[in-house]
C-alpha cells in the first residue's frame, strides 16, 4: 500500500482538519494496491500527475472498502476533515456524498485558484498548505452562529461515538440528554453532518480500530475484538469482512479482492 507520510497540521487549520498525510507509493506504480478503507470523515485530496495537472477532491465517508491499481502521482496531499467541519466547509448535506469523489469546485464558487498545480521548484507541499490554510478558516468565518452550533454538537456526538471502545456503549439517546437536544434533532445532525447514522459510524469505527491494531494482534484475535468493542470474536470477523470484503487474516496476509482500475 502507499506510504502515508504524517505531517503537521497548521494551527490555523487545527480546528477543521484532524491529520494531514503526504501520500507516495513505495513501489512501481500499478503494482502497489491502493486501499481506501471505511471512513466516517470526509478528505480534501489535492494530487497532480505527471503532466503538472491538479485537482483538489473531496473524498466523501466511505461505508466500506474499495481495492484499486495503485498510480504515482508527483504530489498527492490528504486533509483529513473533523467531524462537523465538512459540513460548514462545503455547504451541502454529507449524505450527498456518501461513497463520492467529487471536484471541490462542483461544491464551492471560487475554488478554481485552489487546484492550480505549485509552479517552480522547492516546498510544492507548503505552498499547497498555505493555499488552503488561507482559503479554509475565511470560508467557515463566512458561516452563522446556529451552523457553527450545529457543527459542534455533530463534532461532540462524533467523538462520544469513538470513544466508547472497551467500554459500555452510550445509547444516542443518553448523548443526546447530555448535549441538551432532542435525541431525533441529534440523528439528523449526525446525518446531515456526516452522512450515515450513528450506529453505522460506530461500526465503521469499530472496523478501524481492528485495521490499527490488527498487525500486532493477528495470534490474538478474541484480544483485538474485545479492545475493538466487538461482543465476540466471530462478531468482528463478520463486521470485518462486510465492511473490508474480506476476513482479517486474508487482509493482514495481503490477500485483497480484485484490484480495480482507479
Amino acid at each position: 500500500m502507499p506510504l502515508e507520510v504524517p505531517m503537521t497540521v497548521p494551527v490555523p487549520l487545527r480546528w477543521l482538519v484532524s491529520e494531514i498525510t503526504s501520500l507516495r507509493a513505495c513501489g512501481p506504480a500499478g503494482r502497489t494496491p491502493l486501499v481506501h478503507v471505511p471512513d466516517a470523515d470526509i478528505s480534501l485530496v489535492f494530487r497532480t500527475t505527471s503532466a503538472r495537472r491538479s485537482a483538489l477532491l473531496v473524498v466523501g465517508p466511505r461505508t466500506r472498502a474499495s481495492y484499486h491499481v495503485g498510480k504515482d502521482f508527483p504530489l498527492c496531499l490528504r486533509m483529513r476533515l473533523r467531524p462537523g467541519a465538512a459540513r460548514l466547509l462545503l455547504g451541502v448535506p454529507m449524505t450527498e456524498l456518501v461513497d463520492r469523489v467529487v471536484d471541490l469546485e462542483e461544491l464551492w464558487d471560487g475554488a478554481a485558484g485552489l487546484t492550480a498545480a505549485p509552479t517552480g521548484t522547492g516546498d510544492d507541499v507548503g505552498r499547497v498548505l498555505r493555499r488552503l490554510q488561507a482559503a479554509l478558516p475565511a470560508r467557515i468565518s463566512a458561516r452563522s452562529n446556529a451552523d457553527l452550533a450545529r457543527g459542534e454538537l455533530v463534532r461532540a456526538t462524533a467523538q462520544a461515538l469513538r470513544d466508547q471502545a472497551g467500554h459500555q456503549r452510550e445509547p444516542i439517546a443518553a448523548i443526546a440528554r447530555r448535549l441538551a437536544v432532542s435525541e431525533r434533532h441529534l440523528r439528523d445532525l449526525v446525518r446531515d453532518g456526516i452522512g450515515m447514522p450513528p450506529k453505522r459510524v460506530e461500526r465503521i469505527e469499530r472496523v478501524r480500530r481492528v485495521l490499527a491494531r490488527g498487525r500486532a494482534h493477528t495470534a490474538r484475535w478474541a484480544q483485538l475484538a474485545a479492545t475493538a468493542g466487538f461482543y465476540d470474536q466471530s462478531h468482528m470477523a463478520a463486521e470485518f469482512r462486510t465492511l473490508m470484503g474480506v476476513p482479517p487474516a486474508a487482509f493482514f496476509a495481503g490477500r485483497f479482492p480484485s484490484l480495480q482500475p482507479c
